[in-house]
């Protein structure tokens, strides 16, 4: 089994810059403002000979009174309870902090073999800081640079007597592993971390009343019976009006990159304001990269009249997301669970809808029922010939129809033929993408 290596320390010392190099991926938000992770990142590193679990952790806080930074303590110190050896980065440049001490003194109580890693050694560095990292107990501290990828040679020989040596490999694979991948998008606090622990069975993405307290898109795979999921929790989408610092733009980058990178996407509304311009946005987001769509609506148990409020967000949807039409709306409650056995079912079936390939036989007589129903336009007195239908592709599905001359069928009549084929086969919830080409029946 794969050992894990926790990059544990203060904010702000270069952890997730050691955790993207490690794993070759810029999965972890990089900035200068302490505290940027909050959650832990997980992924597939390698080193050397040397292939193991990485996990990114939040910088070890001292305000034990502030609930998030209790959080961000507990999630710390969770991942030390999974990892195999644990790598302590302090900043060399800062030297060695009073926060160091502290987590210095309690990280030697832990029953964890512990690698000390003065991060930051540029050529030139001042060696002050370098010299004080003796004091914190850990022996010799080791000579890195994570942004200018020196040093690691010598970190090879510190982490190989603790982690099992495999064949290294040629590259690493993408850090979306084989299975589902879902992303959990919204606008801020409207619970995607509360949804996505409920699914996975555990508390292992930060939660909290305060809005914003995901920042990156954080990855987690899981078992849901026998299938393997790769969920990712994203930061909330805010106006673009109003993302005016340098993290926040980080952060909806991040989210669009994970919607770009996985094959359903579950958008999260608040009930107590569903479907605002800004849920809009995310929703045809995640149509245009051709993504299967589910929305959840969190928060049913305040919902005063459900039955109203569900029928009346189906027709909004309807009006406003005509493009996945039939799209699959769940209401739950993530705090409570009410209903949440419902939504993983739905994503299954959407993403089953999404990879569908249908007979080209099949569409052919479709095609030609369609016709006869609703004959195509004449132009000049001369009717439009619809000569051939077939599905070049699926993720999402996608159809060539053929046509005498493309460029004079209506818009109109396009939108027709969507939305048949849409009804005949029950594409309902899931971009399709309809080409026309000219020309005869190119089988024939």
């Amino acid at each position: 089994m794969m050992k894990t290596v926790a990059i544990v320390g203060r904010p702000n010392v270069g952890k997730s810059t050691l955790f993207n190099l490690l794993i070759q991926e810029r999965a972890a938000l990089t900035h200068n403002t302490p505290g940027v992770t909050r959650d832990w990142h997980e992924g597939k590193a390698a080193l050397g000979g040397l292939v193991f679990r990485a996990i990114d952790t939040a910088g070890f806080e001292d305000e034990a009174h502030e609930m998030l930074e209790t959080k961000m303590r507990a999630l710390t110190e969770r991942a030390l309870e999974q990892a195999d050896v644990a790598l302590f980065l302090m900043d060399v440049r800062a030297g060695v902090t009073a926060l160091d001490e502290q987590f210095a003194k309690w990280l030697r109580k832990q029953n964890i073999p512990v690698v000390l890693v003065a991060n930051k050694c540029e050529v030139g560095s001042d060696k002050e800081g370098y010299y004080a990292a003796f004091g914190l107990g850990f022996g010799e501290p080791v000579a890195i640079s994570a942004e200018h990828n020196r040093g690691m040679a010598e970190l090879y020989e510190n982490l190989a007597p603790f982690l099992e040596q495999e064949e290294e490999t040629s590259a690493l694979e993408d850090s979306v592993p084989d299975g589902l991948a879902l992303a959990i998008v919204g606008r801020p606090n409207v619970g995607k971390s509360t949804l996505a622990n409920h699914l996975i069975g555990e508390e292992r993405l930060l939660t909290g009343s305060e809005a914003g307290i995901t920042r990156d898109a954080i990855p987690v795979s899981w078992e849901y019976r026998g299938r393997t999921f790769f969920l990712i929790d994203t930061a909330g989408f805010r106006r673009q009006s109003r993302i005016e610092e340098k993290l926040e733009q980080l952060s909806v980058e991040a989210t669009g990159k994970a919607i770009r990178r996985t094959q359903v996407v579950l958008l999260v509304l608040d009930s107590k304001n569903m479907l605002e311009k800004q849920d809009l946005t995310i929703a045809n987001q995640a149509i245009e990269e051709g993504r299967a769509l589910v929305i959840a609506a969190n928060k049913w148990d305040l919902v005063k009249k459900p039955n109203e409020a569900l029928a009346g967000l189906r027709e909004r949807l309807e009006r406003s997301l005509p493009q996945v039409r039939g799209l699959v709306c769940i209401p739950l409650s993530a705090k409570t669970g009410e209903n949440v056995e419902s939504l993983m079912p739905a994503v299954i079936e959407a993403y089953e809808t999404w990879n569908q390939r249908l007979p080209t036989a099949k569409l052919n007589r479709w095609l030609a029922d369609a016709i006869d129903r609703h004959p195509p336009p004449a132009i000049r007195g001369k009717l439009l010939k619809l000569r051939y239908l077939t599905q070049v592709k699926a993720r999402p599905p996608t159809f060539a129809l053929f046509v005498s001359q493309p460029d004079k069928l209506p818009d109109s009549y396009v939108r027709y033929l969507v939305n048949s084929l849409r009804e005949t086969f029950m594409l309902y919830g899931t971009p399709i993408r309809f080409r026309l080409r000219k020309g005869k029946n190119p089988y024939v």
